[in-house]
């Protein structure tokens, strides 16, 4: 993929092309991030950046996607320090593309950093393909209940 063109949104969208062909099955998510639990005995999940539903982010997802071997469906996995790395790496990129925000990058730095300093957070990712699918877990819930205007449905 070094050879595709990533410094125009036009590159970037055929590289997401490219990858989406590469994933049997895949179905870009309506909505879609990467948590860490908290340091604490609280089960909340931290959320730096939720792509939303209506969003743009569409490479960033099917990047984390390839590394996690996801199609998209509506669900939550739990993601290595070592998986959300390479997604990073395989993202970064498109920062050459700079007509575009890359909100997930830098999430991702973050949560990387944090995972690092207290190896007992966890990270997790949370795929929505449809908003009327059911909540794969409590950290869906807390993510889609965080939309404005939106509710999860159960």
């Amino acid at each position: 993929m070094s050879d595709m063109d990533w410094s125009t949104p036009e590159g970037l969208a055929a590289i997401r092309a490219h990858l989406a062909e590469r994933l049997d099955g895949w179905t870009p998510p309506v909505a879609w991030a990467v948590g860490i639990t908290p340091a604490s005995s609280d089960p909340d999940v931290q959320f730096p950046h939720v792509n939303l539903p209506g969003g743009s982010h569409g490479l960033a997802a099917v990047v984390l996607a390839s590394v996690l071997r996801h199609d998209g469906a509506t669900a939550t996995l739990d993601v290595s320090v070592d998986q959300l790395q390479a997604a990073f790496e395989g993202l970064e990129p498109a920062r050459a593309c700079t007509t575009v925000e890359h909100p997930n990058l830098g999430a991702w730095r973050g949560l990387l950093t944090e995972a690092r300093d207290n190896p007992a957070r966890e990270l997790v990712a949370v795929f929505v393909a449809d908003l009327d699918d059911p909540v794969s877990s409590d950290a869906d819930g807390e993510m889609r209940a965080g939309f404005e205007g939106l509710h999860p449905r159960a």
